[in-house]
């Protein structure tokens, strides 16, 4: 776990980096955060600090705190969580549409500078992470094997404010993969990554470019549906055709 900087204050600071390493699978339900001492260590900050950002996340049931001789901070199965997201994205209808279309902006460049500099190296990487989305086992496996692929093209661009950006901007929304059935998310999520992997491997940006772009607003259609309905997907795609034609 990375130290943590940000302009927050340091409390929410702390919650919101571990609330984002939960968003992208770096933990998951069960998992055992490490013991406080350790975890202030990592994050460089003092121990209350880290208690307070705590009980800011069981507060809001992404953590759980047990007693005794294998007690600890546990991830929760986020059901709390998901569901006050939901309810706030429905509230503030434009912010789905404001993170997806940053991270557009950041992973399309991010696909087209790695065709451009990526090494055999970043290449190994990439397919290892299309590898291991045949193995896993449960959500939070997923989440992680699919931030690896992302987060691996990053750093195939060779900058690392991009790759940074890319790694915060993932940790902003739950996957719309976290509610949907899971067998078909894998398989399409497969696809998609083998397809962007085939473009960068071959050193074709505009293809890499193009099809990460597709990738995100499949992730934008089903991020939608999850928290709007069909109807609210079925309104947006009346209202960018009626911007379309003016």
């Amino acid at each position: 776990m990375n130290r943590v900087v940000t302009s927050m204050t340091l409390t929410q600071g702390v919650a919101e980096h571990i609330r984002n390493l939960i968003h992208r699978g770096e933990v998951g339900p069960g998992d055992r955060l490490p013991a406080e001492r350790e975890l202030a260590e990592q994050l460089g900050v003092a121990r209350i600090s880290l208690r307070e950002a705590i009980k800011i996340l069981q507060d809001d049931g992404y953590v759980e705190v047990r007693r005794g001789a294998h007690g600890g901070t546990f991830v929760t199965e986020l059901h709390r969580p998901v569901e006050n997201w939901r309810a706030r994205m429905r509230e503030q209808s434009g912010e789905i549409d404001d993170i997806v279309d940053f991270r557009i902006a950041l992973e399309c460049h991010s696909a087209r500078l790695a065709a451009q500099r990526r090494t055999r190296a970043d290449l190994a990487a990439l397919r290892s992470a299309i590898k291991n989305l045949d193995q896993v086992d449960g959500r939070a496996a997923f989440r992680l094997t699919d931030s690896q692929f992302h987060s691996g093209l990053a750093r195939a661009a060779r900058s690392i404010r991009l790759e940074n950006a890319v790694h915060t901007a993932r940790g902003e929304l739950f996957s719309p993969h976290d509610l949907l059935p899971f067998v078909e998310p894998i398989e399409e999520t497969r696809n998609d990554h083998q397809a962007i992997y085939d473009a960068v491997r071959d050193g074709d940006a505009d293809t890499a470019e193009t099809l990460m772009r597709e990738h995100i607003e499949r992730a934008r259609e089903q991020l939608r549906v999850i928290v709007f309905g069909a109807q609210g997907t079925e309104r947006r795609s009346r209202s960018n055709g009626r911007q379309r034609r003016g």
